[in-house]
This record gives C-alpha cells, structure tokens and sequence, in this order.
C-alpha cells in the first residue's frame, strides 16, 4: 500500500459538527495545512465547512490540490417516520461533483452531542437495519460505497451492536479504530475476524485509561476529548501494525483517513493542531512500509 491513500478529516483540527464544540479553524487555513504535510485528500467536514454548491466545493479543493474522499453523515436511521434516502439522494450530487466515493453514516440518536443515547428496541433495530440496506444500494446506483460508522453515543456503538450489524445488513463497515476501542470492540480483533466486511477506516488512536474512564461513567466523551483522549497515531494503545497487516492481507484498496478528534478553546498561537497530524502522518507511514 502506498502513501497516496493517506487522507485526513477537518476534526483533526477541531472542526466539528456538534453545537458548541469549540473554536473553529478556517477551512482556509485547515485544508493549506493537509496539503503542507503531505495529506493528499480529505473528508467534507461537517455542513458549511466547505461550499455547498457541488462545483464551488471541487473548485476548493483543486485549489488546494486536494482529492474529494466523502464524508461523515449523521443520520436518523432508527425512526420508523423518518426517512433518510431523500437527503442522500440531494447529498449524493456532492460526490459526483468532486469525485468522491466513499459515504461515511452514522447512526445518530437524534440528540446534540455524543454523550448519552437511548436504547433500541426491536422496531427500531429492524427500521435501522433496513435503512443501512437501502442507503448501500441508493448510494451504489450513484457509484458511491456507503459505510457504516460505529460511534460512542450513537445507535450503533458496542460490539454487540457492530456483529448485529454485520449479521442483520449487508453494508460495509468503516473502522474508526478510536470509538470502536472506546465502545468495547477491540478494532485489531474486529479487522482480523471482519477484514471483507471493511471498506473505509478511520485511524485515530487513544490513550485507554481515559476511553475506560468514558465507559465506565467517570468522563463523559466530550470531556475525555477535551483532555486528549486522542493521540497522534503511534502514540497511544491501538495496535496499528495488526490492523495493518489484517487488511492488507485481505487486499484492503480503501483510505486510511487519519483522525484525532480535537476540541479548541481559541485560535492557536503555536503551530496548532497540525503538528499532531504530521505526527501521525509520519507514524503512519512507517507502519505502511514496514
């Protein structure tokens, strides 16, 4: 596997979708430094961080000599009333636009934040899993993979909930390495069990005492965050080369987008949130070519 496949995410720099999460850098000075340390593509980031109009935001990231690789979809999957296709369909004219192909959803409970969730009946599982399904094949009629994204605080987060989607649906999984570690799943034992079900990932690694802490009820997630829950790749307790050598022996094509969900109070005055990124990108590489 090469470089080229190395993206990032505007959450690495504090871009996020959630009200009040904390200072927000420009989409200026955000994707000048993907492009100053190497990245060679990124996710949309959260509505407004990029142009809404499909060929306004290809024309930014030409500018920037960036590469379109999809983004993080927060949906309402379970509600039977509520039906998720019509806005994917209006959002699908995004990808076509920029060329991107990967459709990153997630199973949101419906509340701000990533700090509590309710509990899932039968009839919502049954709405979720048939959504998932129907995503997949909207998604594939416009060349687009849709993937499924585990999350703390949403409706798919444990490792009960991540096997019963695998067992009740047939879309594909991203593997976000920190809240499927943060959930209970251990994301190197998930890609060596799963690796054909994985078609995105997202590599963010973490400090396990304060995921544990999020677990068992002593931080909530966005206080952990706030703390650095999230390390520069290679500097936490993620097994990176394992995942690694278990999608590649699967023959993994996919992007490794690299993520480390930050919160910032104000405008740096040091180098910022991009020197963790470059870290990672570094760290990163070298697993690739070891």
């Amino acid at each position: 596997m090469t470089t080229a496949r190395i993206a990032g995410a505007p959450i690495s720099w504090g871009v996020c979708e959630v009200p009040g999460w904390g200072h927000q850098l420009t989409p200026e000075r955000v994707l000048r430094e993907m492009t100053e340390v190497g990245l060679v593509a990124t996710e949309f980031g959260p509505d407004g961080f990029l142009p809404p109009d499909p060929s306004d935001m290809a024309a930014v990231l030409e500018r920037h000599r960036l590469e379109a690789v999809g983004g993080f979809t927060p949906l309402l999957l379970h509600v039977p009333s509520h039906d998720p296709v019509p806005a994917v369909e209006r959002l699908l004219a995004s990808y076509k636009a920029s060329d991107a192909d990967t459709l990153v959803l997630s199973a949101i409970s419906g509340a701000d934040g990533y700090d509590s969730r309710p509990d899932l009946d039968e009839t919502g599982w049954a709405t979720l899993l048939a959504n998932l399904d129907r995503l997949t094949e909207v998604a594939a009629a416009h060349e687009v993979l849709a993937v499924l994204h585990p999350h703390v605080g949403t409706m798919v987060e444990n490792g009960d909930e991540v096997r019963r989607v695998l067992e009740g649906s047939s879309v594909s999984l991203c593997l976000d390495t920190g809240h499927l570690l943060i959930g209970g799943t251990d994301p190197a034992e998930l890609t060596r069990q799963a690796p054909e079900r994985i078609a995105h990932t997202h590599f963010k690694d973490v400090d396990l005492g304060l995921a544990r802490q999020v677990q068992d009820g002593r931080r909530s997630y966005t206080e952990a965050v706030r703390e650095g829950m999230y390390r520069p790749l290679g500097t936490g307790d993620v097994d990176f080369p394992a995942i690694v050598g278990h999608l590649r022996a699967q023959g993994y094509e996919g992007w490794y987008v690299l993520e480390q969900d930050t919160i910032l109070t104000e405008e740096p005055t040091d180098e910022g949130p991009v020197a963790d990124v470059h870290t990672s990108v570094e760290n990163l590489r070298t697993v690739l070519h070891g």
